[in-house]
C-alpha cells in the first residue's frame, strides 16, 4: 500500500481535491487526507464543499487501493471532475486519536506485567469508549483494573508518540513490535512497516490516528473486564470527563 497522507502530513484538515468517480451517495478523491480506518478505529469524519453546497463525510470504506468518501444518505453525491473543498471533523479525529493513544499504553502494560499477551481484538467507539481483547487465559482480573492508576500517570507524564518506519529485517530483530495474533499492520509499497513510538514505554507497529504526547488525552477509566471464552479477556475502556 502507499503511505496515507495523514501519516504524511496530519495536521492537514483542509484541502482541495477532484472528485474522479462518483456513486449516487459516495465519490472518490483525486487526494484524501481522510483517515479510512482500520485496526480497530473507525474512520475520519467530515465535510465537502462544492457550488454553494455542503455534506457531511459520514464514513471511508476501502475497496482496494481506493477511499470511498459517503455521504449522508440520500444526498447526491458531486458530479466527476468537479473540484471539491473538504474538511477533515478534528473533534472527531482527536477523539480517536486519544482512544487509540490510550490503547497503546494499556497494551504496553498488559504485554510487560502478563508475559507478552497478544491482542485479539480492538474496537473504538464515536462515544469516546474502546475495548480490547487479549489472549489472557489466567490473568486475574482484579490486577488487570488494578493497571488504572499507572495508565493515567502514564498519560500525565506527558510521554512523547513518534512515528518511524522499519523493514522487514528489522521488524524481524525485534518480536514484540507486533502485538496481534492475527492481524498483521499493512506494509508499504517500499516494504516498511509504521511504527508508533511512545517513549521510554512502547513501540509496536500501527497505522492508526495518535496523539503527539500522551498528556494531549483526558484521564481514562477501565470500566469492565469480561471474560470471552476460555483464553479471552476483554478490557473496556472510556475517556473521563
Amino acid at each position: 500500500m502507499s503511505p496515507y497522507l495523514c501519516h504524511l502530513d496530519p495536521d492537514c484538515l483542509r484541502f482541495e481535491a477532484g472528485v474522479i468517480a462518483r456513486r449516487p451517495n459516495a465519490v472518490l478523491l483525486d487526494r484524501s487526507y481522510f483517515y479510512p480506518g482500520g485496526g480497530g478505529q473507525l474512520s475520519d469524519r467530515g465535510t465537502l464543499q462544492w457550488k454553494g453546497r455542503e455534506l457531511r463525510v459520514e464514513r471511508i470504506e476501502t475497496e482496494g487501493a481506493n477511499a470511498w468518501h459517503y455521504l449522508a444518505e440520500g444526498e447526491a453525491a458531486p458530479e466527476s471532475g468537479e473540484r471539491v473543498v473538504a474538511n477533515v471533523d478534528s473533534a472527531f479525529r482527536f477523539l480517536m486519536s486519544q482512544l487509540h493513544t490510550g490503547l497503546h499504553i494499556l497494551n504496553a502494560l498488559v504485554y510487560q506485567r502478563f508475559e507478552g499477551s497478544l491482542v485479539t481484538g480492538v474496537q473504538m467507539a464515536a462515544d469516546g469508549t474502546a475495548r480490547i481483547d487479549f489472549d489472557l487465559p489466567a490473568a486475574d482480573n482484579n490486577a488487570l483494573r488494578a493497571l488504572e492508576p499507572e495508565l493515567n500517570t502514564l498519560i500525565g507524564d506527558g510521554l512523547p508518540v513518534n512515528v518511524l518506519y522499519l523493514d522487514a529485517a528489522a521488524l524481524a530483530r525485534e518480536p514484540g513490535l507486533l502485538r496481534s495474533r492475527s492481524v498483521a499492520p499493512p506494509r508499504q509499497d517500499d516494504g516498511m512497516t509504521r511504527i508508533i513510538e511512545i517513549a521510554g514505554l512502547d513501540r509496536q507497529a500501527c497505522g492508526g490516528t495518535h496523539l503527539t504526547k500522551t498528556s494531549q488525552s483526558a484521564p481514562l477509566r477501565i470500566l469492565k473486564i469480561e471474560n470471552k471464552g476460555q483464553h479471552n479477556r476483554r478490557i473496556r475502556i472510556g475517556l473521563a470527563g
